[in-house]
């Protein structure tokens, strides 16, 4: 499954648009982590956990959208576009939320 960003692909033209596809994954974020996370955020650096949780969240949000469109006879995605939101649930833990959505085409 070809999955691109860009409206089209060079040198493969477009045989039939089969719809719009989308795929979303929402992640809890462990208390520790988060902790661990803030302790970076103050002393500076990256935040590793987090963004191995937001790596995983987007190969989910794109393996549904796949899918998606293999189950529409899609053999690429087209002008995808991923958004990524986060949500503080109370003291200490949040959710992190990847969405990806995208044209299922037949080249």
């Amino acid at each position: 499954m070809l999955i691109v960003t860009t409206s089209h692909l060079n040198g493969k033209p477009v045989q039939q648009y089969l719809g719009l596809v989308s795929g979303e994954a929402i992640l809890g974020a462990n208390i520790f982590r988060d902790f661990f996370a803030g302790i970076t955020d103050i002393v500076g650096g990256r935040s590793a956990a987090y963004e191995e949780e937001l790596r995983r969240a987007k190969q989910i949000a794109l393996d549904e959208m796949s899918q998606q469109a293999r189950d529409l006879g899609a053999n690429a995605v087209i002008g995808v576009d991923l958004d990524y939101e986060s949500i503080q649930m109370g003291q200490g833990s949040g959710m992190l939320m990847v969405s990806a959505s995208g044209t299922a085409v037949q080249v």
